[in-house]
């Protein structure tokens, strides 16, 4: 018997470093909206393109976990990679944080990189958790996310 098989999972902790991305999103309004409604948000910054302008918005703008949108998509590039070893049908979120630089807004064409910032065997888990940067197309930081995830053993 390997190491590697009497560990709790088939996670590879070889990855850390490892980045993936770029992947792009495009926001658009009615997926703001969406998500806003979803979240149970109230703030009509989130729904009304004039409100959001007179604020000082460009246009509609995003509730601060809406970054979670981006940040998957990139994030979805690891986990699906037959090198990490992750069975997503085995994964539980466990963690999430957010550092806002700016607000999303409709109309961003964003840019997301995810990088795998720690591996650690906890019992019957493996924590796995990733940076996802997120920049516009300016290529300006607009966003961090960083998300744990608890993948259980057989």
């Amino acid at each position: 018997m390997t190491s590697q098989s009497k560990r709790p999972t088939s996670v590879s902790l070889d990855l850390v470093g490892r980045t993936y991305g770029p992947a792009t999103y495009e926001v658009a309004a009615v997926k703001l909206r969406e998500f806003a409604q979803a979240t149970g948000a109230s703030n009509p910054i989130y729904f009304e393109r004039e409100v959001a302008q007179r604020e000082g918005y460009r246009d509609v703008v995003a509730t601060p976990t809406f970054a979670v949108v981006p940040a998957q998509a990139a994030e979805a590039a690891y986990i699906s990679d037959p090198a990490s070893g992750i069975d997503f049908t085995r994964v539980v979120h466990a963690d999430e944080s957010f550092t806002h630089i700016r607000p999303i807004v409709a109309g961003d064409v964003l840019s997301t990189t995810v990088e795998v910032t720690n591996l650690v065997d906890r019992g019957p888990l493996t924590l796995v958790t990733t940076t996802a940067r997120i920049h516009d197309a300016d290529d300006d930081l607009v966003c961090v996310v960083t998300s744990t995830l608890a993948v259980r053993g057989q």
